[in-house]
């Protein structure tokens, strides 16, 4: 029996371009050994791999600051050495999250670039897929999808949150009867992902609902009150779980926000070391400055910044000014308002290479705004080609955009990514001495034991592939034990490592370094990398017997 749903030509095209895209990056970083350059990707992997590899494995092991859905989606992968140890298990969530954002650009430009100025129908075509190249094609992101960050799997929950939110508000006039299947359930539901990814995620979950209702209740769109209610319990539930999560485990409901190891007690620490604040505190229009900056440097690092800049307002203001029907589309300027007042009050720091303090620095948040610009721009070249009125300068104005696009990733493609290039500079000296740590810890004998605290280098043991089930570190302890647990592994160890552990390795003032007991230890090897703290390997003198 024939399926009665037509094959759709473009996306037959578009998702195996798609996929050779994805994979050919990928196998080049892969070939060149830039998987793991990033130390939050290394960590997350190593999250989800102290799920199931750990003195006390579980749930549990995902900690608090970081959302837990992109290390649930790299678990089944990670449970390989070798997946674990080459980064790929990390990776690969990545790879089909950046798959499923080009379709899913696609479906949005698709949507609504037919309705912007009819009576164009090749202008229509390439517009979709203008936009689509832009999303796909752009340099960052590509690098961005091959790694274990969570950047890629968020935009394609973003972007889908968007095609589902847009197709409810498309098919749904005031006065219509409501239709059947609401795609506002799952447009909840991938907010609800996104939720569980990156806490822009509940920035947008938040704006969405608000809209949502406001459009159902105030703004005469009664069909969409029942899809708005399920959307309202679906997009709400991931947060609020997050939260009961943090309250039932650390007795702190907010202990992500506020806790040891967010973003607030890192700035307050660094403020006392004697660090000026980052740029943009208290400041909402330095810190708008400081993020669309950083926008740009992930389209173009090069003077062509203006094409994108031009492209993203006008696009904008035709919305504004013209097309009202298509507002939903403005969502997608919501990184920016999320990002501005995360930086001018949520603590989160950006740096950037061209402005103070010249460094990288979160410089990648910038390519939240990639769906923005891709779009906006592709909007923008439909509507100049539209408004002309012979085919030649028609062609020409298409020809040209092209090639202005195409001369800018060029542009970066040969100077470098700054996601790739802020990778390199925040991570040269870690995987030094990680890669160095690494080979003294292969050559450890096969049964030994380490205390290890694992924040700052889990690096070294999954370069050398060491079991972490054999490493004692700080997420073997009970976190509902306040402030220390006395009676947890990692606070016995640190009090009588002897009884515990064959070695010790201390980096920098670590934990370990400041709270173990030094009396029992003695130093083989002490290793300096530069711009890093030495990394000392101790033995302990007595038997590994627990106390």
């Amino acid at each position: 029996m024939k399926s009665s749903v037509e094959p759709d030509p473009d996306l037959s095209l578009l998702a195996p371009l798609a996929v050779c895209l994805s994979f050919a990056s990928f196998l080049y970083s892969f070939r060149h050994g830039d998987l793991l350059l990033y130390g939050d990707a290394v960590a997350h992997i190593n999250i989800a791999r102290r799920v199931v590899d750990s003195l006390t494995p579980g749930l549990l092991q995902l900690g608090t600051v970081w959302l837990p859905l992109p290390h649930l989606l790299m678990l089944p992968w990670i449970v390989s050495r070798a997946m674990w140890q080459t980064g790929l298990g990390g990776s690969i969530p990545s790879l089909l999250a950046y798959v499923m954002a080009v379709i899913g650009i696609f479906r949005l430009l698709r949507a609504f670039v037919p309705s912007a100025a009819p009576g164009n129908g090749w202008g229509r075509r390439f517009a979709v897929w203008f936009g689509t190249a832009i999303f796909a094609l752009n340099p960052n992101l590509l690098y961005l999808q091959n790694t274990a960050m969570t950047e890629p799997l968020y935009l394609a929950l973003y972007i889908w949150a968007m095609v589902f939110f847009s197709s409810a508000i498309a098919s749904c006039q005031p006065g219509e009867a409501p239709g059947r299947g609401s795609p506002l359930v799952r447009a909840g539901l991938c907010l609800a992902g996104a939720s569980w990814t990156r806490y822009d995620g509940w920035f947008l979950a938040a704006v969405m609902v608000v809209l949502v209702l406001a459009l159902a209740w105030l703004g005469n769109f009664a069909p969409l009150k029942g899809g708005a209610k399920q959307m309202l319990l679906v997009a709400l539930a991931a947060p609020l779980l997050w939260v009961v999560y943090n309250a039932a485990v650390y007795h702190n409901a907010w202990e992500f926000a506020n806790g040891p190891y967010s973003a607030k007690a890192i700035e307050h620490k660094t403020h006392l070391a004697g660090m000026p604040l980052h740029p943009g505190t208290g400041d909402p229009v330095v810190a708008f400055q400081y993020f669309f900056k950083s926008a740009e440097l992930n389209l173009a690092n090069t003077p062509l910044e203006w094409f994108w800049v031009c492209g993203l307002l006008t696009g904008s203001a035709v919305i504004l000014l013209s097309e009202r029907k298509l507002w939903p589309l403005l969502l997608l300027w919501t990184p920016g308002a999320f990002y501005t007042l995360s930086i001018a009050y949520g603590a989160v720091p950006l740096f950037l290479p061209v402005w103070w303090p010249f460094s990288y620095y979160n410089v990648r948040y910038g390519i939240e705004m990639l769906p923005a610009f891709a779009v906006f721009v592709a909007l923008a070249a439909y509507e100049l080609i539209g408004f002309l009125a012979r085919q030649k300068l028609r062609v020409l104005v298409a020809a040209v955009s092209v090639v202005v696009v195409g001369v800018s990733y060029a542009q970066v493609f040969v100077k470098g990514p700054i996601s790739f290039e802020e990778a390199v500079a925040n991570g040269r000296s870690r995987v030094a001495l990680e890669t160095q740590l690494a080979s003294l810890v292969e050559n450890l004998p096969e049964t030994a034991t380490l205390l290890m605290y694992l924040g700052d280098h889990v690096g070294a043991l999954e370069r050398a592939g060491m079991p972490l089930r054999r490493v004692i570190n700080e997420g073997n302890h009970r976190p509902w034990k306040r402030p220390v647990d006395p009676e947890g592994l990692w606070e016995r160890a640190l009090a009588h490592p002897a009884g515990y552990v064959d070695y010790v390795i201390e980096v920098g003032d670590d934990p370990v370094a400041q709270q173990v007991e030094k009396s029992k230890l003695v130093t083989l090897e002490i290793v300096h990398v530069s711009g890093q703290p030495p990394a000392v390997i101790a033995r302990t003198t007595r038997g590994n017997q627990a106390r």
